[in-house]
């Protein structure tokens, strides 16, 4: 199954929204789940996904179809594949803040860098 670029940043979208509004009851044996227009007023109020409505709404049927994510009345709920799917994203995703934080840290080699003068 390969999925598009929307379909990942929607996924991981999802798997991020629902961490942070579970994160204060992280000590409660609660955890907050979402309608699916609640989610989509999230992503369209963020500004990020430029898409329109009704293109969210399709892109989280073409999920449900891949049986990434299903509904419980309304309700957005991740299946186990789309759990792992998911983390395989983040996976990714960590590759390139890993390399981010290392070219930012200072921690350089012993070999020095050449430098040019542009004219």
């Amino acid at each position: 199954m390969t999925l598009t670029q929307v379909e990942k940043l929607i996924l991981y979208s999802l798997g991020q929204f629902y961490k942070v509004i579970n994160q204060p009851l992280v000590e409660k044996p609660l955890t907050l789940r979402t309608p699916k227009i609640t989610f989509i007023e999230w992503m369209l109020h963020s500004g990020i996904i430029t898409k329109q409505e009704r293109a969210l709404y399709k892109n989280l049927e073409s999920l449900e179809d891949q049986k990434l994510i299903k509904y419980d009345t309304h309700i957005i709920l991740f299946t186990p594949k789309g759990l792992k799917e998911l983390e395989k994203i983040e996976i990714e995703l960590k590759q390139f803040y890993d390399l981010e934080r290392y070219f930012a840290s200072g921690d350089r080699p012993k070999r020095k860098l050449q430098t040019t003068i542009n004219s």
